[in-house]
């Protein structure tokens, strides 16, 4: 059988498209954190926040992953369409921050969609939300939208970033229609405190199109990645939040009426 040539155009949905270039860290197969069922999750290199608590700071640069084709990725994933499908699952692009690499996402996005025959998830924090094309949230059927902090001043420390750029593409997400998980992740002493909570709770309800939302406890298993690089982990002293103050936050998402985990 001819090998496929991966420089060659592609043709999803009948229609030749160019080959698309980026940064690739690394892919997994997951279940139950990045999307419904169990997914191929591509991430992406490079991120524009500094969050205190980042997990994999091995991502930040683009320099952190290594060269790819859009279709290289794709051909990897279609390995797994039977085994992902027969769960309910999908494809996830992640990071990384992947609207930092605003081409290499919407070509996935639209080929696991239309090619492989897809669920599609975005794992975003919105901040470079401007740079998602109508065309590449067409592609998307799931976003899951990372949102820091209600207090502003907390973001910023946090991330490095501002709020803004989140909340305006979490409203064009709710202008669309399209689904939405919040993702908040719960640091005792730092985005616990309860109007913190309720902010961000009254907002999401106040979308009309988010499903889920999950309360991540804050953890410290990405330490070692900050000391290889040879980076102080900002929150080694921090304790990681109990059952019972992870069930708390959850009660607060959940009596806006969201479905909370």
């Amino acid at each position: 059988m001819a090998q496929t040539d991966p420089t060659a155009p592609a043709v999803a949905g009948g229609t030749a498209r160019p080959p698309v270039t980026g940064r690739l860290h690394s892919w997994d197969l997951s279940t139950g954190v990045d999307g419904p069922g169990t997914r191929f999750v591509a991430f992406l290199s490079g991120c524009p926040l500094r969050c205190a608590y980042c997990h994999n700071p091995d991502t930040r640069h683009l320099r952190d992953g290594h060269p790819c084709l859009a279709e290289e990725i794709v051909r990897e994933a279609a390995k797994y369409t039977g085994f992902i499908r027969a769960s309910g699952g999908g494809a996830t692009v992640s990071g990384g921050e992947p609207l930092l690499q605003p081409a290499l996402t919407g070509e996935l996005l639209h080929r696991f969609k239309h090619e492989l025959g897809l669920h599609t998830a975005l794992d975003t924090s919105g901040v470079l939300g401007a740079r998602a094309t109508d065309a590449l949230l067409a592609d998307t059927d799931l976003v899951l939208l990372d949102i820091k902090s209600w207090d502003r001043a907390l973001h910023r420390r946090l991330t490095g970033v501002e709020l803004a750029p989140t909340l305006a593409f979490a409203r064009r997400l709710a202008g669309l229609g399209t689904e939405v998980w919040v993702r908040f992740v719960l640091v005792p002493h730092l985005t616990d405190p309860a109007a913190n909570i309720e902010g961000v709770a009254a907002f999401a309800a106040a979308l009309g199109n988010v499903t889920r939302v999950d309360v991540l406890p804050f953890h410290k298993l990405g330490a070692a990645k900050w000391s290889a690089l040879g980076l102080d982990f900002p929150l080694a002293g921090t304790p990681v939040p109990t059952a019972e103050q992870v069930a708390a936050a959850r009660a607060v998402f959940t009596g806006h009426g969201l479905y909370a985990v």
